[in-house]
């Protein structure tokens, strides 16, 4: 049996392992990059919710001045 796959799929089992390690640098590659994610400090958030609107001056403000503690 093995033989015979080997006769209708030449080289099968390089393409397979090819794709099994593309898909490994994949993730790999994917849990690096969320990980940067998390690295992003309160203050940068709170300057970036008061960018967007979210939250008022004074609101930001204050949030700075707690970190700051």
């Amino acid at each position: 049996m093995v033989g015979y796959m080997h006769e209708v799929f030449p080289g099968f089992g390089f393409v397979l392992q090819i794709l099994l390690f593309s898909v490994f640098l994949i993730v790999i590659y994917w849990v690096i990059k969320s990980g940067s994610i998390a690295k992003e400090s309160a203050e940068d958030i709170a300057k970036k919710r008061f960018a967007k609107g979210e939250i008022s001056k004074k609101e930001l403000n204050e949030i700075l001045n707690e970190l700051k503690k």
